[in-house]
Order: C-alpha cells, then sequence, then structure tokens
C-alpha cells in the first residue's frame, strides 16, 4: 500500500510545503516541554529584534488596504500598533510559562493483574488556520501551535501579506535558533492555496477559520478535515430591572465601544422596561457622543433612540458601531431573545438579582455567560490562557476562546506482560478495574 504521505511529484509546491509539515510535526511532537519553551523564548527575542521592519510592513499592507477601500472592521482588524506588537510578543512569552499540554495522564488504571492502561494527552498533528487581516493571530496561532507540539499551516489574506511574512521570518530564526525544523510553521501567500488547502485532508488534521461568517462557512461546507470556529458574534447584554445604572451604563458602553470590530463585542442590548426610561435618557446621549448608531423596536424608538430596527438586525453581526436595542418585559423574554438570536458566543446579564443573575447564566446556552462584566473579556489572553488560535460556539469541547487545552487530542496507552483476552473468558483471569 502506497504511503499517502509520500514526497509529491517535484514543481506541486503546496503538496511539498504540506509534506514538509508533516516531517517537521513529527519532530515538534517528540519534542522535550523545555525545547518547546526554548523555541518560544526565542521566537520571541527575533519578533522584538525584527519589530522595526513588522511595523513597517503593516504599514504599508494598511496603505494598500485602505487604497482598496475595504471595510472599516478589517481595517482595525489589520493595524497593528507597536503596543498590540509588544503586547503579542508578551503574549509568546506567557504561553511559554503555561503548563505543558502534552504527556498530562489523565487515567491511569490496573485492568488487571500486569495489565495497565493509560490515557495521555498527545498533539493533534497539523493544523491548517485560515484567517482575514489580524497580524497578530500569527504570533499567537503560531506559538499556541509550538507549545502544544503542534505544525501550523497558515494561510492569511492577501491585504496582511507583508505583515505576515514579516513576522514568520522572525518566528523561523527564533525556530533555527532552538534547533527545531522551522516548515513546522508554514505560511502560504497564494490566493490559489485557500480552496487547495481544503483539500489536504491527507496532511492536515483540523481546520480553524477566523474571520466573516461567509469565510467561515465556506470553509466549513467545503472541506473533509474537521472545522473548529464560530460563523457569527452575536453578542447581547440584558440590562435587568434591580441595576445599579452607573455600572450597566459603563458595562454597556465597553462591551460595545472598546472594539467594536471585535467577534466579543455587542450587536444588540436588551433592557427591562420598568427601567427603559431612565437608562435610555442616560444612555442615548453616551453612544451618541461615542458615534454609535442606535436602532431600536418601536418602544426604545418612542423613548429617544432614533433609528427602528428590522428582523434583520437581530441577526446581523455589525463589527462596527452600530447597536440595536430590544425593550424586554423581563428575564423570560430576555433569554427567550437570546437563545433565537445569539451564535452562543457570549452573553451577558447586568443584575443586582443573584437569583435572575443566576437563572440566565444557567439558561443561556452560549459557550461564554457573564454577570456584571463586559462581553470584550471573553479572550484567550484575558482569561490567562497567553493566546487563543479561535473561538468555537460549538457544544462539544473545546468552547469559549481556544488555547493549549484545545489544541491537543489524547491516546490510550495499554501495558501488559502477555495478557490474553482468552483466559478471562475462561475464567484464568479476572478484572480488577483499579485506579492507580
Amino acid at each position: 500500500m502506497a504511503d499517502i504521505f509520500e514526497v509529491p511529484e517535484p514543481g506541486n509546491d503546496l503538496l511539498e510545503k504540506a509534506h514538509r509539515i508533516h516531517l517537521a510535526s513529527k519532530e515538534i511532537s517528540q519534542a522535550e516541554n523545555q525545547m518547546r519553551i526554548k523555541a518560544l523564548n526565542l521566537m520571541a527575542d527575533y519578533l522584538e529584534k525584527n519589530a522595526k521592519e513588522i511595523l513597517e510592513a503593516n504599514h504599508e499592507d494598511y496603505l494598500r488596504a485602505e487604497r482598496k477601500n475595504i471595510s472599516k472592521a478589517l481595517l482595525s482588524r489589520l493595524k497593528l500598533s507597536k503596543e498590540k506588537l509588544y503586547a503579542g510578543i508578551e503574549g509568546v512569552r506567557k504561553v511559554g510559562e503555561l503548563s505543558d499540554p502534552v504527556n498530562q495522564i489523565q487515567i491511569k488504571k490496573e485492568l488487571s493483574n500486569g495489565l495497565i492502561l493509560e490515557r495521555k494527552t498527545v498533539p493533534i498533528g497539523v493544523l491548517g488556520v485560515i484567517f482575514e487581516s489580524r497580524p497578530d493571530a500569527v504570533m499567537q496561532i503560531s506559538s499556541l501551535a509550538i507549545r502544544s507540539g503542534n505544525g501550523v499551516m497558515l494561510k492569511g489574506g492577501s491585504e496582511a501579506s507583508f505583515t505576515n511574512t514579516a513576522i514568520v521570518l522572525a518566528l523561523h530564526e527564533g525556530l533555527q535558533q532552538a534547533g527545531l525544523d522551522k516548515n513546522v510553521i508554514c505560511l502560504l501567500t497564494s490566493r490559489k492555496d485557500s480552496m487547495a488547502m481544503l483539500n489536504l485532508e491527507k496532511y492536515l488534521n483540523l481546520i480553524i477559520p477566523r474571520g466573516s461568517n461567509e469565510l467561515v462557512k465556506f470553509i466549513q461546507q467545503n472541506t473533509k478535515i474537521p472545522v473548529l470556529g464560530h460563523a457569527d458574534g452575536i453578542c447581547h447584554l440584558f440590562i435587568d430591572n434591580e441595576v445599579n445604572i452607573d455600572m450597566a451604563l459603563s458595562v454597556a458602553l465597553d462591551s460595545k465601544v472598546q472594539y467594536p470590530a471585535a467577534c466579543n463585542a455587542i450587536e444588540t442590548l436588551l433592557i427591562h422596561k420598568d427601567i427603559a426610561p431612565g437608562f435610555l435618557k442616560r444612555a442615548i446621549p453616551l453612544f451618541n457622543s461615542n458615534d454609535v448608531k442606535l436602532i431600536g423596536d418601536k418602544k426604545s424608538v418612542e423613548l429617544g433612540v432614533e433609528f427602528e430596527a428590522s428582523l434583520e438586525d437581530w441577526e446581523t453581526e455589525y463589527l462596527d458601531l452600530v447597536l440595536s436595542i430590544k425593550i424586554v418585559e423581563d428575564l423570560d423574554e430576555a433569554i427567550d431573545h437570546i437563545q433565537k438570536f445569539s451564535s452562543k458566543h457570549t452573553d451577558g446579564i447586568i443584575t443586582e438579582n443573584i437569583s435572575n443573575a443566576n437563572r440566565f447564566m444557567n439558561e443561556v446556552g452560549s459557550a461564554g455567560v457573564f454577570h456584571n462584566c463586559s462581553t470584550r473579556f471573553a479572550d484567550g489572553f484575558r482569561y490567562g490562557f497567553g493566546a487563543e488560535v479561535g473561538i468555537s460556539t460549538q457544544m462539544l469541547p473545546p468552547r469559549g476562546p481556544v488555547g493549549l487545552e484545545g489544541l491537543v487530542t489524547y491516546k490510550y496507552f495499554l501495558k501488559g506482560q502477555g495478557n490474553i483476552v482468552d483466559d478471562f473468558s475462561s475464567g484464568r483471569a479476572f478484572f480488577t478495574h483499579k485506579d492507580l
């Protein structure tokens, strides 16, 4: 039987890269913990050494993108400030400080005399990540891949090609200084590679898309490779009637304005009818002063919201300074609305009523449910994961921000001393099933 990983014919550039990353992933999967930590620290060092070149490349990408009139959301994600770059470099170091996710024993059990079963965590293999803008994602994803013993094939959008290339060159220098194969991180730059990458099921073990709703759904529908990610980030915040208005205003504003292009920014604000008049009297000028366009149901329009919402607004991820507002009768209606329109990313409640908060958090089926805090906290770095490869809204794990724990799987290791099943059938041996 032919080896499915045999060296491809010369001239097939993508398959040659896939073959190289497959071999490199085998090496990194066997690398000791300290070797992977050393690699991360050197990767961070070389990112710092090449910071000037990376920022210059990003400036060129940004100017090109502006000339092409791409959306404000993509422009915002594309921009790599000095502060953002150094925060990303710090994130690479932080990932190195996290506990080793590989070779962790989850189960150790004596099945019978001399027959020992272990379940241990192992790397997934090769990750394929397709993303738009977000050059900082290259640092996050690469560091998590190396720490978890995986290879990673990256396909970024053309709008960030100069930045992505500059970052990967720095990462390669760090890997080589650590004595590891640089091919464990592979950057694809050709437009035709996007579709071809989806057909690499013999080489890629998981696809992680990071981008628009359309991008994610297209990938999910056009590959046999398992896909981890979320298509929408339609997040809600419910202002209950038992509430500290100052806190509610502060959290609602941060959840929308702090970084509106993020998938964890709220798109809909639900307000209990009992406090809606007083809340909106203060909220409307506050949002207006922050250039937020407010779109509301008929009740909220009667209370001063300028534009009336349609059904489509409850289903829209704006990724911009636009906010839909709906006044609800009670907690029941708020939960019903969220269950109907939420993308199961992150939803929150502002209330002083602990019973209402607990009920909201237990009944809303999203990956993140928050009480009295901004939805913008739904982030791998803020959760202490060091970084994240993306956010998953599926019901099966991993859910929410996916860090190291989502990039390993497990294997069963069974060690015996010549044990055979026939001995158990005949009564010559017995199961003990004793936890060790």
